[in-house]
């Protein structure tokens, strides 16, 4: 069985004194179950070309050296897994029609999509029509399960709302005398949807704020100097952008040559990502999310041999430290595995079909590279949220996170059969109140 599988419990199937995966090795590996296929074959679609590939090449890397450590622990109850890949870089139209190729050609047993939140929106009414498993491993859209209702469709980490609302918590905990607030996002549905959530949280819990500039420079966009001459004029006292990839990485560029940094408080819920990348150019002091409680050093999981061994071989594999959509690949294949699982034991170890994945996907408790999740009755995932402050260390030449604190999924998510801004216009003092776990960059 497999490292990055920790299955914690399926309480839908009573699977809850499974042991940890990492603790079987090849030579126990059981034998196929009665009925079991030759392979378990999954599509998953992700960013191979274009500036998002900076997700999806990492997250591809992952998945193929976890399909490999599963396949060479026994595969997933004596069977295989393979997977195939679709270029979400190629346009929405391309990743449909490929998906509806994999599933009706190619007969894949469950799909991966997507990193997209577009495409997500499209994919998942799809899967519903082709009553195919779908597993959302990365988009961030909350509109999916607040907008429909879905059997076949699942997502294994969490939305928007948790991972804004988590970010305003913290800007709040650490920076609670700020007056001033001005956003740079992207200008189509995720820089102007995570922007309302993240604001209207904000004046829920801070409603003498004001917003002083709502600058969308376009998707792409090489050149910021409008922006940063504007905000530099206008001072705010924190800068939000929830702009992610390339886009993120020139903003930030620009802003720290021109000694915008220097004025305002950066607050970057998805910068995770763009650590490395960035390098020493973002400087101390910026507000950092995870999307996730992910980052390479965990502090609940560095030093645990499993762990450190993973991050290791990543970076030897791909000469960089894993980021987020790393580690929420390893969330999907491992939920995938632990429905899997908890399907044979409740069909009485025979190998079972679609219909009884399905059902064990649902209550469905699974870790991958951190703290567990638990899809609960609507199909979602509920993940915890880590935030920090960047700091320089002379272990690295990048910015690494101190002041870290992990928010608790259920306190920051929204509740099943809620719409997310409404219900974060309702929000009270008591959420400045949460109890959340705290670490500095050197330990608890």
């Amino acid at each position: 069985m497999s490292r990055f599988s920790r299955i914690l419990s399926v309480a839908a199937v009573g699977l809850a004194a499974a042991a940890p995966l990492a603790l079987a090795p090849p030579a126990l590996a059981q034998d196929a179950p009665e009925g079991a296929p030759e392979e378990l074959v999954i599509g998953i679609t992700a960013f191979l070309s274009g500036p998002a590939s900076v997700f999806g090449e990492p997250a591809q890397a992952a998945a193929d050296m976890l399909i490999e450590e599963l396949n060479a622990a026994g595969g997933v109850a004596g069977v295989p897994l393979r997977a195939l890949y679709v270029d979400e870089g190629a346009g929405g139209e391309h990743v449909l029609s490929e998906y509806r190729r994999l599933v009706q050609e190619e007969g894949v047993d469950a799909m991966f999509a997507s990193i997209s939140s577009g495409n997500c929106n499209q994919v998942a009414p799809l899967a519903e029509d082709l009553q195919m498993l779908n597993i959302m491993w990365d988009c961030g859209t909350q509109r999916i399960f607040e907008e429909a209702d879905y059997r076949y469709v699942f997502r294994t980490q969490a939305h928007a709302t948790p991972e804004m609302l988590a970010t305003v918590l913290y800007l709040l905990r650490t920076k609670p005398d700020f007056q001033t607030i001005a956003v740079v996002n992207q200008d189509y549905a995720w820089g102007r949807d995570s922007w309302n959530i993240f604001l209207t949280a904000l004046q829920a819990l801070k409603p003498d704020v004001e917003v002083v500039a709502e600058l969308f420079p376009a998707f792409g966009s090489p050149d910021y100097s409008a922006e940063i001459s504007r905000l530099s004029a206008l001072r705010p006292d924190v800068v939000l952008s929830t702009a992610w990839g390339g886009d993120l990485d020139t903003f930030v560029l620009q802003s720290a040559q021109r000694g915008l940094m220097d004025i305002s408080t950066f607050v970057l819920p998805l910068a995770e990502s763009s650590l490395e990348r960035l390098g020493t150019d973002l400087p101390e002091g910026v507000i950092v999310g995870g999307r996730g409680d992910h980052y390479f050093l965990h502090p609940e999981k560095v030093g645990d041999a499993d762990y450190d061994a993973f991050v290791a071989a990543f970076r030897e594999q791909t000469g960089a430290f894993p980021i987020y959509p790393v580690f929420h690949v390893a969330q999907a294949l491992s939920a995938l595995e632990g429905a899997y699982l908890g399907a044979i034991e409740a069909n009485g170890g025979a190998w079972p079909d679609r219909e009884q994945v399905v059902d064990a996907m649902a209550g469905l408790t699974f870790a991958g590279l951190g703290r567990e999740v638990m899809i609960r009755e609507d199909n979602q995932g509920l993940e915890d949220q880590l935030v920090g402050t960047t700091v320089h260390d002379d272990a690295y030449d990048f910015a690494v996170l101190d002041n870290m604190m992990i928010f608790d999924a259920e306190d920051v998510t929204t509740p099943v059969g809620a719409e997310s801004v409404s219900w974060l216009s309702t929000l009270g003092p008591e959420m400045l109140e949460l109890e959340v776990d705290s670490f500095s960059h050197t330990g608890p």
